[in-house]
């Protein structure tokens, strides 16, 4: 019987990868991987490693959720090192606790590399820091996968009047729902937004705007796109330092 190895593979740029999440990659027999890792890290791997796609787009399953338990745990039965590669981190958003349980529940070893998230690099990849200090003093990241009307919404909105930076993953096709809703709580509308696709890469692209009009700003932004709003957004003037790197290459 072999070990899973719950990893993440960080926002994007390679180099973002852990030293642990590199290695065990490297002795991986089976890597299960999303959508939204970067397949340049695929090539660490050894050559005879089995590779399967998972990944998932818009609601779009390659494969359910429970088949890709199942997966892991087969596998598991049938080789000694078997990576779940997921983007970020694995207990961000991305279900890596759902998998442990299932493997717990199966007596399977497994082992949880975290990864650097995008809820925090990828802004800070845009200028943005989520905190600073007379700016903001909290964040909180939120899954903008669940529509602001949906009924027993599991999200606190109200809170959200509170001033601190909000960052929502996964949330472009909800992004005008977001805003409307934002403004409905009391939200001022002239908070700063940014919308940034493909963050810490080189296709990085970045729109910043306002509550009240970053839907429209930003309706032509493809997948994957983080949501950062808050008066730290306004620092990205002063300290975008990834876009002057791109300009320089």
């Amino acid at each position: 019987m072999g070990k899973v190895y719950i990893t993440g593979a960080g926002p994007g740029d390679p180099e973002l990868l852990t030293v642990k999440a590199f290695k065990i990659i490297q002795n991986a027999d089976v890597i299960l991987y999303d959508r939204l890792i970067n397949e340049e890290i695929l090539n660490y791997r050894k050559k005879e490693a089995i590779l399967i796609y998972v990944g998932k787009e818009d609601g779009k399953h390659t494969i359910p959720q429970q088949e890709i338990n199942q997966l892991l745990y087969d596998y598991a039965l049938q080789y000694d090192v078997v990576v779940r590669l997921k983007g970020g981190d694995p207990f961000v958003f991305g279900r890596g606790g759902e998998e442990c349980l299932f493997l717990a529940e199966r007596g399977i070893e497994f082992e949880v590399i975290p990864g650097v998230t995008s809820a925090i690099s990828v802004p800070a990849y845009a200028g943005i820091p989520v905190t600073h200090r007379g700016i903001a003093s909290s964040f909180r990241v939120v899954t903008g996968h669940e529509a602001p009307d949906k009924e027993n919404s599991s999200i606190d909105w109200e809170s959200m009047k509170a001033n601190e930076t909000i960052v929502f993953l996964m949330g472009l096709h909800n992004i005008e729902k977001i805003m409307d809703k934002l403004i409905q709580i009391g939200k001022n509308p002239k908070t700063p937004v940014a919308v940034i696709h493909a963050g810490t890469t080189e296709n990085q692209l970045v729109i910043v705007g306002e509550i009240d009009n970053i839907s429209e700003l930003a309706k032509d932004v493809p997948t994957p796109a983080l949501i950062v709003i808050g008066d730290v957004v306004k620092l990205r003037d002063k300290i975008n330092w990834f876009d002057a790197k791109l300009l320089k290459c």
